[in-house]
């Protein structure tokens, strides 16, 4: 029963927090099952991390108490503590980049019902001398046919709190906590911060234009025809004519004579570094050359050493090396171990 109270209603608080903190967990889980699928659904690119809190009961009575308990005494409004704090459930979305914020939230809007925004992204922008955490924070609740849901625990319907976060926007908030004076201290420790925040801004500006560049180099190198036969790989690139091989074009080629096989990044970048160590001035067009002169030889002894050897593999990578092999034995003598190039020698010494 709603009073002007505090310790009354501070102690129903305490009651209800301690009666409902089981099913305000079961909430909690069915929430971040939710948001899960919704950002896999729409592919909204990578989330590093989707967590849930229970906020603790003390915060909770703190916050009241800053926030609302002047206002509601002032209006003479008899009140519940717990319809003041939105944000006892908590979950906290982490993506990669900074602009997948925005599209994240737009989905949750689109799915919840949203009660309030806090864009502590545009707060900060537009104060030159503030400084913290970015992020967007919104309080939503589930829309009221998700409520009724059979399915759903008994406090499905409790509001939520969402923040949306970049990686480098949570490395710093947690750092932020870390800073325990930020507002009354000397100006060129106040600059300190400052430049410190300004790094890690330049950071998530930074990795964003790298995934960036990154994509509109592939796209340049997709738009490239490749060709089976010995004429070669279509146009030279406007921007780069004859370049050393990188892991962009590498892929380029070597995507196209393996459809099926998914090349890892990590690995494409090791193998590439491994050809340029034996080759610092090696071109796409050199490992193209390679692939049509070698490649049909190459599978006939895949063949063969498969069949004598089931319980072992051959892969597009070892498939290249020994194209690479053949294509220049010199310069390339060392890309395959000596077992196997004395066992791929002695195969073309008997065919």
């Amino acid at each position: 029963m709603a009073s002007l109270n505090f310790q009354q209603e501070k102690r129903s608080f305490n009651t209800y927090y301690e009666t409902n903190r089981h099913l305000l967990e079961e909430a909690m889980n069915t929430y971040i099952r939710t948001v899960e699928a919704l950002v896999k659904d729409a592919g909204t690119g990578d989330v590093t991390k989707i967590e849930g809190r229970i906020k603790d009961k003390e915060e909770c009575l703190k916050k009241f108490q800053r926030k609302y308990l002047s206002k509601v005494e002032n209006d003479d409004c008899p009140y519940e503590i717990k319809d003041y704090i939105s944000d006892m459930i908590g979950i906290r979305i982490v993506c990669l980049y900074d602009d997948q914020v925005v599209q994240i939230s737009e989905l949750l809007k689109n799915h919840f019902r949203t009660i309030e925004v806090t864009d502590k992204i545009a707060a900060l922008e537009n104060t030159e001398d503030s400084f913290g955490y970015k992020g967007l924070h919104m309080d939503m609740a589930p829309n009221p046919q998700a409520v009724s849901a059979p399915e759903n625990p008994p406090l499905a319907g409790h509001p939520f709190e969402v923040q949306i976060r970049s990686v480098i926007q949570d490395a710093w908030s947690i750092l932020d906590h870390k800073i325990k004076y930020k507002k009354s201290i000397p100006i060129d420790l106040k600059r300190r911060i400052n430049v410190l925040s300004a790094l890690f801004e330049l950071a998530d500006r930074e990795f964003k234009e790298i995934r960036n560049a990154t994509l509109d180099l592939i796209q340049q190198e997709t738009s490239e025809t490749v060709s089976d036969g010995p004429e070669g790989i279509g146009e030279p690139s406007q921007t780069a004519p004859g370049k050393t091989i990188n892991a962009f074009s590498f892929l380029r080629i070597a995507g196209h004579f393996f459809k099926d096989f998914d090349f890892e990044d990590y690995k494409v970048d090791n193998f590439v570094q491994d050809i340029l160590r034996l080759d610092p001035g090696f071109k796409k067009s050199d490992l193209h050359k390679s692939l049509i002169a070698n490649l049909k030889t190459v599978r006939d002894y895949r063949q063969d050493y498969l069949n004598e050897n089931p319980e072992n593999t051959f892969s597009p990578y070892t498939a290249i090396r020994h194209c690479l092999y053949l294509y220049d034995r010199e310069t390339f003598g060392r890309i395959l171990s000596r077992i196997p190039r004395e066992r791929f020698q002695h195969w073309q010494n008997k065919a």
